[in-house]
């Protein structure tokens, strides 16, 4: 069955704390999809962002961010006496720092509330704790807090060793990793309603699993031996890309190379943990940099830029075999763009998983004619764009007169003459054969450089900030493409 998705970051939707949250507007927002057919809502990772500001730079798989925890659900539960006045409602950017610090004494209030009612003892919150990476995480936020904010490997020798050594923990530190128990208690019970009202709606909850963890996370300071590192903690090794389309220098990301012998010692235990508890929260997973299954490419920690390195091969199969026999009803999908050998082709092919294909590197307008290479295949997701590349409008206004032209031109020769480029370029997805057909919103919306979310090889602001203030031209401008959507 073909179905139309739509790409919106939880932190883009409208809210009045600055940030989309997990409260009416996300409601709204389901509702809004369902009346227009659309079937997947595609997230970025809801992981709590760390270095800056990345949901690919989180300090845990499993862990959500307390950011988008909604105050005003809470205020409803009773844990908050008075809800807040608004703050940042009508930012088109997410200040990340002001919204954590507005909305930080309001969770703590909660969280007084939660124990002074002997809530801990709740059937339901104690089944929630005893998750083994719960209370690791919330020690791994209360001795960071402590160590006063940097990476763990830099942190007292006692508590970078705590994951193995277990000692006691003061009682300031244990109170506040009990909030961040609390924290994620409420997260998952509040996602868990979203994913249920969404489900019920008929739509499927895609969600991003980057293939690798950030150093500073509990799952590299309470796992150390799955990964390459020295005996203080720090990467011999880390991840990223060679010079390509992005950068002449190539994307130097930081992340930890797995030690993949140990893995597989461990029967990959790891990743098992990591794919099984995100299946819980979405229907659909997408792998972020699904190539580093056939290779990755392996960066020595002391060099500057990500130009040094070698392909490593991975045990691609034997990972994808056993998460499938363990997880036999996750679904998966891949992301596979940039330059691959065909070998990542085979590995998707193998396991029939569905990959990517964008439109506006698919449209191709340095030759003579302009031609797209997706038209005819049915197994792929095809977008517009990704978070990672221009938006549409931004892409198409960036190209010459001549390239302009030929695109035009092309999608004339393919029935979609009259209207706008944007209309004709959704439109032509929209007819198309690809079983998935998914959007960015800042394309439905036509937004430039405003709506651009990502510019990979890049740190800190504008990068992830992008928000949508209210639903008022998002209505309108996806109702436009309702009857496209609908019946797909």
């Amino acid at each position: 069955m073909r179905k139309t998705g739509i790409l919106m970051p939880l932190s883009a939707l409208p809210s009045k704390t600055g940030v989309g949250e997990m409260g009416s507007a996300a409601f709204e927002w389901i509702e809004m999809l369902k009346n227009n057919g659309v079937k997947i809502w595609q997230l970025l990772p809801l992981n709590p962002v760390g270095y800056g500001n990345s949901p690919y730079q989180p300090y845990s798989s499993c862990a959500g961010d307390e950011l988008y925890i909604s105050l005003e659900l809470l205020y409803e539960e009773g844990l908050l006496a008075e809800l807040p006045e608004a703050f940042h409602e009508n930012f088109e950017r997410v200040d990340y720092d002001a919204v954590r610090s507005f909305k930080e004494p309001y969770l703590k209030k909660a969280f007084e509330t939660f124990c002074s009612k002997g809530r801990q003892e709740e059937e339901a919150y104690k089944d929630f704790v005893k998750q083994s990476w719960v209370y690791d995480y919330g020690v791994f936020r209360s001795l960071k807090l402590k160590n006063n904010g940097v990476c763990w490997n830099e942190w007292e020798q006692a508590d970078k060793v705590w994951p193995e050594q277990r000692a006691a923990l003061s009682k300031d530190v244990e109170k506040e990793a009990q909030y961040h128990c609390f924290l994620q208690y409420c997260f998952y019970r509040q996602w868990m309603n979203i994913k249920e009202t969404a489900n019920e709606a008929g739509i499927e909850i895609m969600g991003d699993v980057p293939f690798y963890v950030g150093v500073d996370s509990v799952d590299v300071w309470s796992g150390k031996k799955n990964f390459l590192l020295d005996k203080d903690g720090h990467p011999i090794f880390i991840a990223g890309v060679p010079p390509d389309y992005f950068s002449e220098t190539g994307q130097r990301w930081g992340n930890p190379i797995y030690d993949w012998d140990y893995l597989k010692e461990q029967k990959y235990q790891f990743w098992v943990d990591r794919i099984g508890y995100s299946s819980k929260l979405f229907d659909i997973i997408r792998i972020d940099h699904f190539r580093a299954f056939d290779t990755f490419w392996k960066i020595p920690a002391s060099c500057p830029t990500a130009v040094e390195g070698e392909w490593i091969e991975a045990p691609g199969y034997e990972v994808i075999d056993t998460l499938l026999e363990q997880l036999p009803d996750v679904h998966l999908v891949a992301e596979d763009l940039g330059d691959l050998r065909p070998e990542v082709l085979e590995l998707k092919e193998h396991y029939h998983l569905k990959g990517m294909k964008i439109q506006v590197f698919s449209i191709e307008t340095n030759g003579k004619y302009a031609y797209d290479s997706f038209k005819d295949v049915e197994n792929m997701i095809v977008y517009t764009g990704t978070h990672d590349n221009d938006t549409l409008m931004e892409w198409y206004h960036n190209l010459t007169c001549p390239a302009k032209r030929k695109v035009r031109r092309f999608l004339k020769r393919q029935g979609f003459g009259e209207g706008s480029v944007k209309d004709r370029m959704i439109s032509y997805i929209l007819k198309g054969k690809a079983e998935y057909a998914i959007f960015p919103m800042a394309d439905i919306l036509g937004l430039g450089k405003e709506g651009h979310i990502n510019t990979p090889g890049t740190v800190g602001s504008p990068n992830w900030e992008w928000r949508m203030p209210s639903f008022e031209q998002a209505k309108k401008e996806l109702s436009r493409y309702k009857e496209l959507m609908m019946y797909r």
